[in-house]
């Protein structure tokens, strides 16, 4: 469970879909460094607004994205976005709990939470249990090392050596990370055989 006071609060939920945003951290560019199949299950784990999970029933449209998020005002505001994207499942419940089926997706994305959960060990234990044999999971968070210009607090991030240290000793593998847009790093790995 992430800790309260680093979660981030709906009543800010409109800095979410500001369009400086989509300047800082352009959706396609993340859609690319996934490499969404049409096929893919996807749990956007932190949903929020919808800003990762509506692209991706997009590119997913005879998969399924299960936007996951604690909050429901977030998945209100989300409800209300969704216009052609039936295959946008909503689920209310924690990231380290997320409520999804064992082995059934194919994807897990954390997007812009993983500087909020203080037991990184948990999160990465429940992406495990959702991923089928041969899934992948995308953690995507504030760099530490650029100025403050948006997001969490610098001494609220954590570098992705942190992500990438725990993926390792939970098994996954083909660990590896990179910076995206202009204040963000993605680490990506896979869990299991195909």
């Amino acid at each position: 469970m992430p800790t309260e006071s680093k979660r981030f609060d709906v009543a800010n939920a409109a800095r979410l879909d500001a369009p400086e945003r989509l300047e800082f951290l352009p959706p396609a560019e993340v859609m690319a460094a996934l490499a969404i199949q049409p096929n893919d299950s996807i749990a956007d784990i932190g949903a929020g607004t919808g800003y990762f999970a509506l692209p991706m029933a997009g590119l997913a449209p005879n998969g399924a994205v299960y936007a996951v998020d604690a909050q429901d005002g977030m998945l209100d505001l989300l409800r209300k976005k969704i216009t052609t994207e039936k295959n946008i499942h909503l689920v209310h419940a924690e990231g380290d709990s997320t409520s999804l089926k064992a082995a059934s997706c194919s994807l897990a994305l954390l997007a812009n939470i993983w500087h909020e959960f203080e037991d990184h060990g948990r999160i990465v234990a429940e992406v495990k249990r959702i991923l089928k044999p041969g899934g992948r999971v995308a953690i995507l968070d504030w760099r530490p090392d650029v100025e403050r210009v948006a997001g969490p607090q610098l001494d609220h991030r954590l570098p992705a050596e942190d992500a990438m240290r725990a993926l390792a000793n939970a098994g996954f593998s083909a660990i590896r990370s990179s910076n995206i847009g202009l204040y963000s790093w993605l680490v990506q790995a896979s869990f299991g055989g195909v």
